[in-house]
C-alpha cells in the first residue's frame, strides 16, 4: 500500500510518501494560517515528484486541541448526567476555567439513572426526566450533546437509551456518549465528553478541508486522521471523536522514530519550530498516562500519551540579555522574521546557524552574535533538554535518545543521562511518518466481576478485538500491545479492572 503521511505543525507541515516499507519522499512546507493551502502544497510538492499512485492519505492534526487551548470555534454543549439521586454535589462544568465554560456550557441537566460498579442498576431511568430535558434542548438551539452515566463504561444501557431519546426530540442533534470515550471516573469522563461535542462542528468542517485539499490535488484514496496513540480512524469516525487527535502530533513523531530507528523502547525528543515534546516508547508505541489530563485547563481521562512539551524550536525567540528560550516562538513566520531570512528577531535557528550545526537562510546575517552568547544560548537549550529526558526515564541509567523533528540540530551529541543520540534519515519529517505507517487500534478499560483473571482477560481482548475490527482493521493483523490487569480490593465479587489495547494493519 502506498500511503501519503502528512502531520501539520504550529511551523512547518510535513508530507511524506512510505511504498512498501520504504520512505520514498519526505518535504517540508511552511504551515499557513488557513491550514488547508499548506496541505494543499505538501500534496502537490509530494505528488510532483511521485510517479505512482497513493493508496490512503493519514493526517494529523493540532487544530483541535488549538481550538480548546485558544478557546475558539466551540460549540454550545448540553450536558446531561444520569446519576440521581448521587452525583448532584459536582454538577457539570463545576472545575471547568471560566473562560472555557463560558462559551461551551449550554446548560446542565441531572436525571435519575446509571448503574453501579458491578453493572447492577442503581436507579430506575427517569425517562419522562429525560424528554422535558431534550425539550428545553431544543426550545434553546442547542445542537451538540454530552450523556455521561455512572459506571457507563460497564454497561451502556442509559447512555444509549438517553442518546435514542435527543435524537428523537431533537432533529440535527449530535450526541457524544462518555462509555465511548473516557474509562472509570465519571467527571473526567463526562469533561472529556463535553469537550468532544464542543469541538464537532469544526472538526467536520476541518475534515471536509482536508477531503477538499485531497480532491483539488487529484487524489482519490481513502482519509484517515491519527489519534493520540499512534493509530489511525477513517475520517468519518474522526470527525464524531475529535478528542482522540489532541496529542497526535507528538504520538507520530514518536511512532515515526521508532519505525525509522527500529528502536522499541527508547526516549524520543521532537524538536519543532515551536515546541519540543518528550515521549518514552514502549513496545514501538508511545507510554501512555494513566492519569488524568489536563487539556486546556479540564482534567479528563481518555487516552493520551504521557508527554512532555517545552517551548523550545527552531523558531523560539531568545533574548539576548537573559539568554531566556521562548516559549514564543515566530512559528510559520520563520522565513520572515529570523536574522538568517533578513528579519530582526533573534531564534534559535540564528543561534544554531552561527554555530554551524544548521546550514539555513544567509550565515552572514547571524556573523554580528557573539561567541559568548551563542554558546550560551546552546548550553541553556542542552540544559532543558537534560531535565526534561531525565523527568521520562523510568529508572536511573542512561537511555537512548532519538532525536527528530526539524530542529533536532538543537540537540547536542552527548547529554548527562543519555548513552547514545540517535539521529535519523528523514528525521525531520518522522511525524508524517508516523502518520503514514499507523495501524488501527482496539481498546477496552472495563471492571469485570465473577471471572477469573483469564477468562477476564480473554473477554476484555475480545472486546477489543472487535472494536478495531469495527474500526477498520484486518482481523487477521490483529496483536496486543498493552494488557494490564488490577484487582479492585474491597469490593466482592473478585472484581478486576482491566485494559487492553490491541492495533491491526488497515484492512
Amino acid at each position: 500500500m502506498n500511503r501519503l503521511g502528512i502531520d501539520v505543525g504550529g511551523t512547518n507541515t510535513d508530507a511524506t510518501l512510505v511504498a512498501d516499507g520504504r520512505v520514498l519522499y519526505a518535504i517540508k512546507v511552511p504551515t499557513t494560517e488557513d491550514v488547508t493551502s499548506g496541505i494543499v502544497a505538501a500534496m502537490r510538492a509530494v505528488l510532483a515528484q511521485a510517479a505512482i499512485s497513493v493508496d490512503a492519505v493519514m493526517i494529523g492534526t493540532t487544530h483541535f486541541v488549538n481550538a480548546v487551548v485558544q478557546r475558539r470555534s466551540l460549540a454550545p454543549v448540553a450536558a446531561m448526567r444520569i446519576g440521581l439521586p448521587a452525583t448532584a454535589a459536582l454538577p457539570p462544568f463545576t472545575d471547568w476555567p471560566d473562560d472555557l465554560a463560558a462559551p461551551v456550557a449550554g446548560g446542565c441537566w441531572l436525571v435519575q439513572g446509571g448503574h453501579d460498579y458491578d453493572g447492577r442498576r442503581f436507579m430506575p431511568l427517569d425517562v419522562a426526566a429525560v424528554r422535558a430535558a431534550a425539550r428545553e434542548m431544543r426550545a434553546r438551539g442547542l445542537t451538540q450533546a454530552a450523556v455521561t452515566a455512572m459506571f457507563s463504561p460497564l454497561t451502556q444501557e442509559d447512555e444509549a437509551a438517553v442518546a435514542a431519546i435527543l435524537r428523537d426530540e431533537v432533529p440535527g442533534i449530535s450526541v457524544t456518549c462518555s462509555h465511548l470515550l473516557g474509562g472509570i471516573g465519571l467527571l473526567e469522563r463526562e469533561n472529556a465528553a463535553v469537550l468532544n461535542a464542543a469541538i464537532i462542528p469544526l472538526a467536520r468542517e476541518t475534515i471536509g478541508g482536508f477531503e477538499r485539499a485531497m480532491q483539488e490535488t487529484g487524489i482519490a484514496a481513502p482519509l484517515y486522521i491519527t489519534q493520540n496513540d499512534g493509530t489511525v480512524a477513517a475520517a468519518s469516525q474522526a470527525a464524531l471523536f475529535p478528542v482522540f487527535s489532541f496529542a497526535s502530533g507528538p504520538t507520530n513523531s514518536m511512532r515515526g522514530a521508532a519505525y525509522l530507528s527500529r528502536w522499541q523502547n527508547a526516549v524520543v525528543v521532537d524538536v519543532g519550530g515551536t515546541t519540543t515534546d518528550f515521549g518514552h516508547l514502549q513496545a514501538g508505541f508511545p507510554r501512555q498516562a494513566n492519569t488524568s489530563v489536563r487539556v486546556g485547563g479540564v482534567r479528563t481521562l481518555f487516552r493520551m500519551p504521557d508527554v512532555l512539551s517545552i517551548g523550545l524550536g527552531g523558531g523560539s525567540l531568545v533574548d539576548p540579555e537573559t539568554i531566556a528560550i521562548g516559549p514564543h516562538s515566530v512559528g510559520y513566520r520563520l522565513t520572515e522574521q529570523a536574522l538568517v531570512f533578513g528579519g530582526d528577531r533573534l531564534t534559535m535557528t540564528d543561534v544554531a546557524v552561527a554555530a554551524g550545526l544548521a546550514d539555513i537562510g544567509e550565515r552572514a546575517r547571524v556573523r554580528h552574535l557573539s561567541r559568548d552568547l551563542v554558546d550560551a544560548a546552546l548550553a541553556r537549550a542542552a540544559a532543558m533538554i537534560e531535565d526534561h529526558v531525565d523527568r521520562m526515564k523510568t529508572d536511573a541509567g542512561d537511555v537512548v535518545l532519538i532525536a527528530v523533528g526539524g530542529g533536532a540540530f538543537l540537540v547536542p551529541d552527548h547529554l548527562a543521562g543519555v548513552r547514545d543520540v540517535v539521529r535519523l534519515e528523514h528525521g525531520g519529517c518522522a511525524n508524517a511518518v508516523g502518520a503514514a505507517i499507523a495501524q488501527v487500534s482496539g481498546e477496552v478499560d472495563q471492571v469485570f466481576q465473577g471471572l477469573s483473571r483469564d477468562a477476564a482477560l480473554s473477554q476484555a481482548r475480545s472486546i477489543a478485538e472487535r472494536r478495531a475490527v469495527e474500526a477498520g482493521a484486518s482481523a487477521d493483523s490483529l496483536s496486543i500491545v498493552e494488557a494490564e490487569d488490577i484487582p479492585i480490593a474491597y469490593l466482592p465479587g473478585d472484581a478486576i479492572r482491566v485494559r487492553v489495547k490491541v492495533v491491526g494493519d488497515i484492512a
